[in-house]
């Protein structure tokens, strides 16, 4: 079993993915077109993936990557046509790796860190480009 994700580095990662759902109407009246579309996608492929690798990989967390993805589609999904997408999203980062990853390996550990980085980049970026 890996335990390499300290609990700091997850509890910033969820803080910006929480400050970036709060900020997600700011950053609609600054686009509505949502030009920011290609990465709320993948911010909800890696939310699928975490909730798949962290509990092969004996996190405990339960529903916390899901309860994540559920805040964000309460705060982005304004049409059912944008829902299914973050939905389709999150399913295929589930689905990739719960075909690839059925025990927690240093692979999958790897993995998770990689996508932690990439996800809280991703929910800063956001932030910082359509909220100012």
């Amino acid at each position: 079993m890996f335990t390499l994700i300290s609990p700091p580095l997850l509890q910033r990662l969820l803080l910006t993915l929480a400050l970036c759902a709060a900020m997600a109407p700011a950053a609609r009246a600054v686009d509505s077109s949502a030009a920011f579309e290609t990465d709320l996608q993948r911010l909800s492929e890696i939310l699928g993936a975490l909730h798949h690798l962290r509990g092969v990989c004996g996190a405990n967390e339960g529903q916390k990557w899901r309860a994540e993805m559920q805040a964000l589609l309460d705060a982005e999904a304004n049409t059912p046509e944008r829902r299914s997408k973050l939905v389709a999203s999150f399913n295929r980062g589930y689905r990739g790796f719960q075909q690839t990853y059925r025990t927690c390996t240093p692979a999958a550990d790897a993995a998770i860190r990689r996508y932690l980085d990439e996800g809280a980049k991703i929910a800063r970026e956001i932030t910082a480009r359509y909220t100012n």
